[in-house]
């Protein structure tokens, strides 16, 4: 085994060629209190970022297990090794989420994740785009992170960001179960 976990081999891939993420999904839901379990890692990137690490995660045995325009999973042949997936935005919605991001620590691996309203942002976007597919996961993410970090669901920036990114279906939602 050439890396002791799949953080240390991301940390490697994504230093080797100097590319810029945020680590999201259930790794980031995880540091603002709120517990989950995940099969997988999760990785806002830019698409031509992605194209630069593409043939090293390759070499390590990944494959492409799905891909679209905006998003992509990748599977490894080595069971220890978790999937990746990776979800594409443009430098400027990138740099806009890293300046406000944390630095954490992983495997003494150091990674970003976005702010709690970035992250809620992203997962409000997620469920306007993919409602059926994402509302059993992104939802109660989005409950959780607001009763665990006690935002304030009525504030008129917290609601802006809803309709921005989501719908004022999915903000009446929130304002029912949190």
């Amino acid at each position: 085994m050439k890396y002791s976990t799949i953080f240390h081999l991301i940390a490697a891939v994504f230093n080797k060629k100097d590319v810029s993420s945020v680590l999201i999904g259930g790794f980031a839901v995880n540091y603002y209190k709120v517990t989950r379990q995940t099969a997988d890692i999760d990785f806002l990137i830019t698409k031509d970022d992605f194209d630069k690490i593409s043939d090293l995660l390759e070499k390590e045995g990944y494959e492409k297990d799905y891909s679209q325009e905006a998003f992509v999973k990748l599977t490894n042949r080595h069971h220890y090794l978790m999937d990746l997936d990776f979800m594409f935005v443009d430098a400027e919605t990138l740099d806009r989420i890293i300046k406000d991001a944390k630095e954490i620590s992983i495997a003494k691996q150091k990674f970003m994740v976005p702010s709690l309203n970035h992250l809620i942002a992203l997962k409000t976007h997620s469920l306007k785009f993919n409602f059926k597919m994402r509302e059993n996961r992104d939802l109660p993410d989005i409950i959780e992170l607001v009763r665990v970090n006690k935002v304030n669901v009525k504030d008129r920036e917290f609601k802006e960001m809803c309709l921005k990114f989501g719908t004022e279906e999915l903000y009446n939602r929130i304002l029912d179960r949190a």
